[in-house]
């Protein structure tokens, strides 16, 4: 029996052809890099340090525009300058009596009369210059509390003042002004109202009442009484009333 041969037959499978397909490509751009540069500084200190001032004065400004809004719907603030040393109610000055501690030192004292004219009681009872009189007394009613102080009298010279005024006033009253130290900058004095309250004053106001001592208020300058003229020395021969013969 004859074996069938089987044949293979070899199919050669052929690749299929396939039809390009055209891909895009994708072009990616590259995005530069941004270059950050400093900035410059705008404000420098000193600018800056104009602008805060300015800042603070108008928060100033508005601070007191609200407080004067709000002082105005109930009392007002009266500033009033230095008040005086001496009340009104106490009146007019008719008695003043300036007494330096120094015992080299005069005493001066002026004072009204029944006639309300200045006399001078001191150092010699006469007639005063009104004129300076008046100023006096008017100086003391325009003295002024510049600052009040508070510490050991001894430290402005008023433990042992140099010169102590006593006024009378018109309304009844007699105060003691005591004059001490002049302050460290020469601008007014320590002084000491009845032996209490202890304050700065003006200093021309003291100065123009102290000047007094200096220069009573005469109301004629007082001259010197005038002594009895003396003889000339006689010599013990004209006494005698005999002369040397000549030889």
């Amino acid at each position: 029996m004859a074996r069938k041969t089987t044949s293979t037959t070899k199919t050669e499978v052929k690749p299929r052809r396939t039809t390009p397909v055209k891909t895009k490509s994708t072009v990616v751009e590259s995005t530069p890099t941004p270059v950050i540069r400093p900035r410059k500084t705008i404000f420098r200190a000193g600018t800056l340090a104009v602008v805060l001032l300015l800042l603070a004065m108008i928060e100033l400004t508005v601070y007191l525009k609200q407080q004067k809004e709000k002082t105005g719907t109930g009392t007002p603030t009266v500033v009033s300058e230095a008040a005086p040393i001496f009340n009104a109610e106490d009146g007019a000055a008719t008695s003043i009596e300036i007494k330096p501690t120094d015992s080299g030192k005069q005493s001066v004292k002026v004072a009204r009369d029944a006639k309300n004219v200045w006399t001078l009681e001191l150092p010699t009872k006469t007639e005063a210059n009104q004129a300076s009189a008046e100023a006096a007394a008017t100086q003391i009613s325009a003295l002024k509390v510049i600052s009040p102080i508070n510490a050991d009298p001894e430290v402005f010279g008023l433990k042992t003042p140099a010169f102590i005024i006593t006024i009378e006033f018109n309304g009844g009253k007699t105060h003691i002004l005591e004059v001490g130290d002049a302050t460290p900058t020469n601008s007014g004095y320590y002084v000491r109202v009845d032996k209490d309250k202890m304050m700065i004053t003006d200093l021309s106001g003291i100065q123009s009442l102290l000047q007094l001592v200096v220069s009573p208020p005469y109301l004629n300058t007082p001259t010197p009484t005038s002594l009895p003229p003396t003889e000339a020395p006689v010599s013990p021969t004209e006494a005698s009333g005999t002369s040397t013969p000549v030889p």
